[in-house]
């Protein structure tokens, strides 16, 4: 399958450089798999659902993993992005101007770090601190990673946004160990869930570590060749378990986001041994790539929102209501103004 058969046209005014003033007024498109389309308020989303539905969200918390510092040798700038740790003060980074063996020093900061070696796209590197003595010098020297095409955008427009650092994050994060928030979630306000949560809808929590795979474009002609970055997720034994039951009782799970349906399907297409089970949480590292063809084993719904062109989230979502049916809701969201990618609006496919 081809990647270029899911390009399409978005102009450059559909692509939200900032979020709504407030997070339930974005817009929600909401299409069916048998491809009906209609168009609401996200608020709306609690007249939508049923008491039959179960609502999933990915807890994950977005820390400021975007970092400006310099080479100690030379002064170069150097700007970095952490993606994951893989020590006590070892971190996978990306980077532009890093070398081998040199140390890079922030400003007004005791934080310093030594590039130990290069693979592939990221640059293994050890920082002098760790625990929690690193996340604090974060707090205070770091900023927040949005994704490069907001970052672009703004340097075109001049224009900066103060409260990024509040709304880059979805009101339930709870689980520090994201570089990109779970955009889907972003939408809900704490009102909006309490009333959901009021007229007896179920909700869960799992977590997945967002990571560089977000940002990946896809290189390949085919699909299939695409490889995914791994990324980290956890769901307790308690939610698990009751997942099971109520999808055995015949409730329609939601995944609030792709990053949740993907835990989901790593997770209930494994079916857990026994042993699993017993456990307090079930983690791992996952790299589920679900394109057009994949069985769903266990999402019945999905909040997303609007994908890039030719990306892994765009072939994830195709998969689950079909191409067709895609790409008709993007041209249909796209004249109705509907905002794309991150900051953008929600679509809910049932």
């Amino acid at each position: 399958m081809k990647v270029t058969d899911f390009d399409f046209i978005l102009p450059n005014a559909n692509i939200a450089e900032k979020p709504t003033d407030k997070r339930d007024e974005s817009k929600l498109l909401m299409l069916t798999q048998t491809g009906q389309i209609s168009h609401h308020k996200f608020s709306h989303l609690l007249e939508i659902l049923s008491e039959n539905d179960v609502l999933v969200f990915n807890n994950t918390k977005v820390f400021p993993a975007r970092l400006i510092g310099k080479r100690e040798d030379t002064g170069g700038k150097i700007e970095i992005l952490l993606n994951h740790q893989t020590g006590q003060r070892c971190w996978e980074v990306i980077g532009k101007n890093l070398k081998i063996g040199r140390a890079i020093v922030f400003d007004d900061s005791i934080l310093r770090g030594e590039v130990l070696l290069k693979n592939g796209d990221t640059y293994l590197t050890e920082f002098n601190l760790e625990g929690e003595d690193f996340f604090s010098e974060l707090e205070k020297i770091g900023l927040v990673p949005l994704p490069p095409y907001i970052e672009a955008k703004r340097k075109v427009n001049h224009t900066l946004y103060d409260n990024d650092k509040e709304r880059y994050q979805t009101v339930y994060a709870k689980e520090r160990g994201s570089v990109a928030a779970p955009t889907a979630g972003l939408h809900f306000s704490q009102d909006l869930l309490e009333k959901i949560k009021s007229r007896g809808i179920k909700t869960f929590e799992l977590t997945l570590h967002v990571g560089l795979g977000t940002f990946a474009h896809v290189e390949t002609e085919q699909i299939e060749d695409h490889k995914i970055h791994q990324e980290f997720y956890s769901i307790s034994q308690k939610t698990y378990a009751n997942l099971i039951k109520l999808k055995k009782d015949g409730y329609h799970i939601i995944a609030v986001g792709t990053t949740t349906t993907r835990v989901l399907e790593t997770v209930f297409s494994k079916r857990q041994t026994t042993n699993d089970e017993m456990r307090t949480n079930i983690n791992g590292w996952t790299d589920i790539y679900i394109y057009p063809g994949y069985q769903f084993k266990f999402v019945d719904g999905l909040i997303t929102n609007f994908h890039l062109p030719k990306s892994s989230l765009l072939f994830l979502v195709s998969a689950f209501a079909g191409k067709e049916n895609i790409l008709k809701a993007y041209e249909e969201a796209i004249r109705h103004n509907y905002r794309f990618y991150s900051y953008g609006d929600a679509m809910f496919i049932s």
